[in-house]
């Protein structure tokens, strides 16, 4: 009769495994692999090796409170010498004397999360078993049978391992991107995402079903999507607030990554950590889908429409001095945040995989909760409405018609002749480079074509606007270079006669403070009207100069002045409107790095703005971080105000921990200046070895 086998030590490889699954970056703490890519483990015995034939070894690994085989979340499998891809394997590799390595694998369609391992030996009908411990599953973009694979490796880079990025803000206009610490590998941060899994409202319904539906990444999608806002009081990750008044918690503007707002959250209990607006709820998210790693992508939708009855069109009443008449549920946001994810969609019939829109920014119930998506882009595209989930709605952001009408004297409503656009410069950073792509064109086909007609069609849609015509008035808002902070800046109407004949018109030109969800404030400028004759073919302007003092302290923390143009036709009667958001820049933070970056080696940053105001700044913060250059945030109070057109200067000592291209953020936070951003591209050297 054989003796016993017994297992004396093991090893798990957390290092080597890391490197090959490419999850190293979240340290080596623990073993975090990926589903359908196998992983070594080394068995170590004491007395007698392993001798096959006479013992029989076998693995069960469990995930969830309550694992089951039919669920997907408990498997039990035996040593072989051959591996099985459609369920999980332990495969022999070799023996050294008392040590023997066997190779583990997952299939590709595994639940990811936490799961604990468990050794069975038996040998001549004597049984025992030994916990050897806790790994993490995740999704594998790498593996071709993974329903999140993507081919190519440039895109895997950026859309799953890429720890920092762009966010595109501003208007149509004016583009400006503001840089973003996802930090998806930084410490804690897979436990919160996993333990936000754990505490949503579909796992305390039912943890059976919720767990045996981690494998699909649909599934993980929506859950993420309603987890990151708080509005269901199901203990979401943000409060949103878009009111200007944010004093009992962060403002939106201030944050410049997603770590410390989830460590915040997993602190304060789960409470939701205040404010986020939509790039926030965005850029959170995918931090979470980065971090279980689906690939994902911040993007931006510029004159995004928020449709909220459905009908796809959008109506704005001023009357004739350009002024807001009444106030409307339906709303034009400057620019609106959402998350791409990518991923196939055997849910629905072939062509719909790839890039899948999800919004975490709590606007409207889908299924009774506040989420959206995943909706493919290729549904919003060719407008097949009734796909899951929320295309409707969606669409509309990028589709619905804003139709301008004049409310006279009288009390007559008039309809412009010209609409604003919806779903312009749909934006997201580049692969691989700090540079902006335009996406606009996987969301819709070119205004005026065929296609687009089709898929108007298809979704019950007529397009109501009427595009510019080349006879007739035209009219347009351009603005003078240098909209500062601080500074006055000029506006003007430009008028346009398109005809062979002298026209005679009035135009008038008005200013209000705005907020980049579509809500309107103060006035700060206003022409008379101005009545004037243009020769034809001839062009004329309206000027309107913005004084600082005017929208000093009408400015919301967004920098938006919105100019509505009205110009009346004496000839015709109609009425033709132009509407343009104005951003009012911050000043540059300059950022010099000093000395010869070197992994572990100690980096000076220089750190600096200018108070561009006629006012002295205070209760100045900055707020530096940055992955691989920053242990999590470092912060930076002065002592004295910043008087006006005074420089406000520190040095920062950094200890860069990761070698490679790192991204060195920075935030200002001020009484009169809030939300400046700043970064810098810094090549860290590794070290000598």
């Amino acid at each position: 009769m054989a003796e016993d086998l017994v297992l004396e030590t093991w090893d798990l490889h957390c290092d080597r495994n890391g490197r090959e699954h490419r999850t190293a970056a979240m340290g080596c703490q623990q073993l975090l692999v990926r589903r359908g890519q196998p992983f070594a483990i080394t068995l170590r015995f004491s007395g007698r090796g392993y001798e096959e034939g006479v013992d029989k070894l076998s693995f069960n690994v469990e995930t969830g409170p309550c694992p089951n085989e039919t669920s997907g979340t408990s498997s039990h499998f035996v040593m072989t010498d051959c591996p099985e891809e459609s369920c999980w394997s332990a495969v022999f590799q070799q023996k050294e004397g008392e040590s023997l390595s066997v190779s583990l694998c997952s299939p590709a369609n595994a639940c990811i999360g936490r799961y604990s391992l468990t050794l069975e030996i038996c040998t001549d009908y004597q049984g025992s078993s030994y916990q050897i411990g806790d790994f993490v599953l995740l999704f594998n973009p790498w593996h071709p049978e993974d329903t999140v694979f993507m081919r190519d490796e440039n895109e895997r880079r950026e859309y799953v391992l890429s720890q920092d990025g762009l966010i595109y803000q501003g208007t149509c206009d004016y583009i400006y991107s503001i840089p973003w610490n996802f930090g998806q590998f930084e410490d804690e941060v897979l436990p919160i995402c996993l333990n936000m899994l754990d505490i949503n409202p579909k796992h305390l319904r039912d943890q059976n079903r919720d767990c045996s539906r981690r494998n699909d990444p649909v599934y993980i999608g929506r859950v993420v999507s309603a987890m990151v806002n708080c509005n269901d009081e199901d203990r979401g990750v943000l409060f949103g607030r878009w009111d200007n008044c944010y004093d009992d918690g962060m403002s939106p503007m201030a944050w410049i990554g997603s770590v410390d707002i989830l460590k915040r959250w997993k602190n304060f209990g789960c409470q939701p950590v205040k404010y986020g607006q939509c790039w926030v709820f965005a850029a959170v998210a995918c931090t979470v889908m980065r971090c279980l790693g689906i690939p994902s992508r911040v993007v931006t939708n510029y004159n995004s429409a928020h449709d909220t009855n459905a009908n796809l069109t959008i109506d704005r009443y001023v009357n004739e001095k350009g002024e807001q008449e009444r106030q409307s549920w339906d709303k034009i946001w400057n620019f609106h945040c959402w998350v791409e994810s990518w991923m196939a969609r055997p849910d629905l019939a072939a062509g719909y995989d790839g890039w899948q829109v999800l919004d975490p920014t709590p606007q409207e119930k889908s299924e009774g909760v506040y989420c959206c998506g995943p909706a493919p882009v290729k549904a919003i595209k060719e407008g097949d409405m009734l796909l899951k989930y929320d295309i409707p709605f969606i669409f509309a952001e990028v589709n619905a018609d804003v139709v301008y009408w004049v409310v006279q004297g009288d009390g007559m409503q008039k309809q412009s002749i010209r609409s604003s656009d919806v779903g312009k410069n749909i934006s997201t950073k580049s692969v691989g480079r700090d540079s902006r792509e335009d996406i606009t064109h996987n969301y819709k086909y070119p205004e005026g074509s065929e296609e687009e007609r089709a898929v108007f069609e298809k979704a019950e849609h007529q397009k109501k606007s009427i595009g510019e015509e080349d006879e007739g008035l035209h009219l347009r808002i351009k603005v003078s270079e240098g909209a500062n902070k601080g500074s006055d800046f000029d506006v003007f109407a430009v008028v346009h006669n398109n005809t062979d004949e002298e026209r005679v018109c009035r135009v008038t030109l008005c200013a209000r403070a705005a907020s980049h969800n579509g809500t309107l404030g103060p006035q700060c400028g206003l022409t008379d009207p101005v009545d004037m004759d243009i020769e034809p073919r001839a062009e004329k302007r309206v000027p309107l100069r913005i004084l600082y003092e005017e929208y000093r302290d009408k400015l919301t923390q967004d920098n938006l002045i919105k100019v509505v143009a009205l110009l009346k036709d004496h000839q015709t009667g109609d009425v033709i409107v132009a509407v343009r958001d104005i951003y009012v820049e911050n000043p540059p933070i300059k950022i010099r790095i000093l000395g010869e970056p070197m992994q572990n080696r100690k980096l000076v940053a220089e750190i600096s703005l200018v108070n561009p105001l006629t006012v002295p700044l205070n209760g100045c913060v900055f707020v530096v971080e940055g992955t691989g250059l920053t242990e999590g945030q470092l912060v930076k109070e002065l002592e004295e105000p910043v008087e006006p057109q005074a420089e406000a200067k520190f040095r920062m000592d950094l200890m860069p921990r990761l070698s490679g291209l790192q991204k060195l953020m920075v935030d200002f936070e001020s009484d009169h200046l809030t939300g400046v951003k700043g970064y810098r591209n810094v090549i860290i050297a590794p070290q000598p070895v």
